[in-house]
């Protein structure tokens, strides 16, 4: 149900996903399911050509913040193979509940920081990572565990780290432009002023 206390940003999604022109039914078709009749506080879109051998296939991402939930709508086109004998595209969404998100991590770029660093000034980001965890995916680093002693041959096992890593997005401005670093910058603010919890 829409919160008419909240400025919904549903046209404004609907416009871009139109703009971006990647099959615009399909990604908004799968995205208004999503969001079940949710304003739309926030979003992000990020398209990408990924190579496949010798052929060119699209990626798009959205993420939509609504007053309770993230939704993470994957688009992606595919070749003919042994399922379908045409050419197709597959759309995967998932809603995450703002209380099962634990970690907001924002990783920004910036060229020649010594002269970003003017007092007063905001610094040109040239790339950004937006990181979201919620505990349905970990990462585990292992490397061989070692001791100070530099003659030992002692074997001490592993040691590693466990990195909670559920969906990653980057997005650069040599790539995809200054306004699309912007977008995420500002969907990542949102998203942080979102999880704050008491």
């Amino acid at each position: 149900m829409r919160d008419a206390s909240v400025q919904d940003r549903a046209g404004d999604l609907r416009a871009a996903i139109d703009r971006v022109g990647y099959y615009p039914a399909v990604v908004a078709d799968a995205v208004e399911s999503a969001l079940a009749g949710e304003s739309v506080l926030s979003y992000v879109i990020h398209h990408e050509p990924t190579f496949d051998h010798d052929e060119v296939r699209r990626h798009v991402t959205v993420i939509v913040l609504t007053p309770s939930r993230v939704l993470l709508t994957h688009t992606d086109e595919h070749p003919p193979d042994d399922l379908l004998p045409a050419p197709y595209a597959s759309t995967s969404t998932e809603a995450v509940p703002l209380s099962n998100i634990d970690s907001v991590a924002v990783t920004r770029m910036v060229a020649n920081p010594a002269s970003e660093s003017a007092p007063g000034g905001d610094p040109t980001v040239a790339e950004a990572v937006l990181t979201i965890g919620w505990g349905a995916v970990q990462r585990v680093d292992l490397e061989p565990a070692d001791c100070a002693d530099p003659d030992c041959t002692a074997d001490h096992g592993y040691s590693g780290v466990l990195t909670a890593e559920d969906f990653a997005v980057r997005i650069s401005a040599s790539a995809d432009g200054a306004d699309a670093v912007d977008a995420l910058l500002d969907f990542s603010r949102a998203l942080s002023a979102a999880t704050v919890r008491p």
